[in-house]
């Protein structure tokens, strides 16, 4: 009979880098991600692209080799299911505990009851999507559920974050480096203004059948459902188009009225975050490349060794900070909401 390898062994610090296909996940286990997290196909998690996401067998031979690695690989479900796909997910869930996954994303709490009921040795994290930015609401998901891991909306402040973490049992993982969204994760209806489709339902912001290009005198332009959002000079990068990054006409002025396109990145306070007793650095972009995430995990590793082995004296240096930032939307970065010196 043959015995299935024992589960990877989670450092005290992990790398947890992102894999919407079969090649993105070898790129992260190649260039030295501690973790990986997946979606499966389908409006069960909140990158639902078309051409994204796992199928079961893919999900499978992707487990497999992460697992041969030492990786562990964390699969999301992190949308809010109604009745109509309420059996699909509850269905998701059972797959992927059967499959092997390390923990389920979660955000939904029938979801994370469903899941503690029949799987109770599979480990739960609470989705960003849950929308947990204090440590009471986290501590009734360890209570009611029994979730080991948090990741924390990208609206606390570092002060927040060592307060937080202090005051709970519960794992924390925060994002260091990815897109940014004006919203707090979970709470967003923007897009559902528009398309009439809610991120936390169907799993996507701007729905691909909602999004048109257009070549026109003025230039090149996106609509959302037939709502202009951007319009791009000759030789202008032009991203997904999303809301909450478009321009628009505001009195006379024409500019990113909601949020100017940039990236997370948080090496500046790494070291703040390690000592605070944070336990997991989380990258952003399951819609990304196989080559970005490749980029993105081997200069992550290296500045969070670097970092661990030098303490907290550990400064990033420029070169590495430049290669971010070539890979960051809008070539520039930010602290976000890490940066508030006056708490």
């Amino acid at each position: 009979m043959t015995r299935e390898p024992p589960a990877p062994t989670p450092p005290p610090f992990e790398l947890v880098c992102p894999a919407g296909s079969l090649p993105a996940l070898r790129a992260a286990v190649e260039h030295g991600a501690d973790a990986v997290y997946i979606g499966f196909r389908g409006a069960t998690n909140a990158r639902n692209f078309p051409g994204l996401n796992f199928s079961w067998e893919e999900a499978a031979t992707g487990l497999a080799h992460a697992h041969a690695q030492g990786v562990r690989v964390f699969a999301a479900l992190n949308v809010y299911p109604g009745p109509d796909n309420w059996a699909l997910a509850c269905e998701t869930v059972d797959r992927a505990a059967a499959l092997g996954v390390d923990a389920l994303i979660l955000a939904d709490p029938g979801l994370m009851a469903h899941a503690a009921q029949h799987h109770p040795e599979l480990r739960l994290h609470l989705s960003v999507q849950g929308s947990a930015t204090n440590w009471r609401a986290i501590e009734f998901y360890r209570r009611e559920f029994g979730i080991r891991r948090a990741v924390l909306p990208r609206v606390l402040s570092c002060t927040q974050v060592e307060r937080l973490v202090a005051r709970t049992a519960v794992e924390i993982e925060v994002f260091g480096f990815g897109s940014l969204c004006v919203m707090v994760e979970g709470r967003c209806a923007l897009s559902s203004h528009v398309t009439g489709h809610s991120p936390n339902v169907q799993g996507v912001c701007s729905p691909a059948q909602a999004v048109r290009w257009e070549e026109t005198p003025a230039g090149r332009q996106s609509r959302l459902n037939g709502v202009l959002i951007d319009r791009y000079a000759p030789g202008e990068a032009a991203g997904y188009p999303t809301l909450c990054k478009g321009r628009f006409e505001v009195g006379s002025a024409v500019f990113h009225a909601l949020e100017e396109p940039t990236s997370l990145n948080a090496l500046d306070v790494l070291p703040r975050l390690i000592a605070a007793g944070v336990r997991a650095l989380k990258v952003e972009g399951r819609q990304r490349s196989p080559a970005y995430v490749a980029q993105v995990t081997q200069l992550l590793r290296r500045a969070l060794d670097d970092c661990l082995a030098d303490g907290p004296a550990w400064r990033p240096p420029q070169d590495l900070t430049t290669a971010l930032d070539g890979l960051a939307e809008g070539r520039t970065h930010t602290l976000g909401a890490y940066h508030r010196p006056w708490q």
